[in-house]
């Protein structure tokens, strides 16, 4: 039972308010009011303007660019938003990480280089965060780098819902490389299809080059599966990879639809039928394609605060059945 006099207060920084609206309206809830901007200088400034005194604070941000701010805006709003509620008293501060900026760098590759998923676990932790709620990091491991509880959803039924509905036949899903093939196997499992994996090497950052498809794609219609679209380079090259090996339809399905740089242009091009995409971050406005498809992942996100705040079980959550 909810201990008496507990109150549960969402709160959203710049980055994300569309889906932050989203997920109180999913909760019955109004976002509370804070004060957030930047000085001239570009310093972050917020300040809350109802009194937050022994609240369960729930925090929702995306670590990523925004029209008005930068992915470096968007954690420090987050790190300054932690900071004043704990001065002020909070219960509890839970930050719901809709996309974990910085998670790609999650070891190191080559000598002399940071490891920056770890430095901004400790940056949320000593800001006072409690507890993260986020989706889809870019390796599950990175819930290791923290030393507060985190709860790591993932889109996955979320993307098999979507697909059962359009009742494909003859369906692989590919994964863009090793790393997730994982993740590609548990939605091979979901929607009863083959599995298929490219080989992909990174000569620099944000490039990328297939050299090989493991599997047979040969005529089936061909899901391919990332958790993050950035430049759009890799993906739209395996989508080419997969069409050389002879596949017929292919989809893209991704958890955070970055869109960097000229990342519309390619997809819009590219010989993909649909790229379907979560709101765990804003489309960029320039990005017109008609191929871009978007779901929510508001629900998932309010049933997970629910849980938490009435220190309910989560695990339920992570059930592939959830979303169907």
């Amino acid at each position: 039972m909810v201990e008496a006099g507990k109150k549960l207060v969402l709160f959203t920084g710049r980055s994300n308010p569309t889906l932050a609206a989203e997920i109180a309206k999913v909760l019955g809830l109004s976002l509370g009011d804070v004060k957030t901007k930047a000085f001239a200088n570009g310093e972050i400034y917020a300040r809350y303007k109802q009194s937050v005194r022994g609240g369960d604070l729930f925090l929702i941000q995306s670590v990523s660019t925004w029209e008005e701010g930068s992915v470096n805006d968007s954690l420090m709003e987050l790190l300054i938003m932690a900071d004043a509620a704990k001065r002020a008293s909070a219960h509890t501060v839970t930050a719901v990480i809709t996309h974990f900026g910085y998670s790609r760098q999650d070891k190191k590759s080559a000598a002399r280089e940071p490891i920056t998923a770890k430095l901004v676990a400790n940056m949320l932790t000593v800001a006072g965060v409690d507890r993260v709620i986020t989706i889809d990091l870019h390796q599950g491991q990175i819930q290791g780098f923290f030393d507060v509880p985190v709860n790591h959803l993932t889109a996955l039924p979320i993307f098999a819902s979507y697909f059962a509905q359009k009742k494909l036949s003859n369906l692989c899903i590919v994964s863009p490389d090793v790393g997730r093939a994982k993740a590609a196997k548990k939605l091979a499992d979901m929607l009863e299809a083959d599995l298929a994996i490219m080989h992909k090497s990174r000569p620099e950052h944000n490039k990328a080059e297939i050299s090989n498809v493991i599997g047979d794609v040969k005529g089936k219609t061909c899901i391919l599966n990332d958790d993050i679209i950035d430049t759009a380079g890799s993906i739209t090259a395996g989508v080419a990879a997969l069409k050389d090996a002879g596949a017929g339809d292919v989809y893209i399905c991704a958890t955070h639809g970055l869109l960097s740089g000229s990342a519309c242009e390619l997809i819009g091009a590219c010989k993909a039928v649909e790229v379907v995409l979560c709101d765990t971050v804003p489309i960029p406005a320039q990005c017109g394609t008609d191929k871009i498809k978007t779901v929510s992942v508001a629900p998932l996100l309010a049933q997970a605060i629910s849980n938490v705040y009435e220190e309910l079980s989560v695990s339920e959550l992570f059930d592939p059945d959830f979303a169907l």
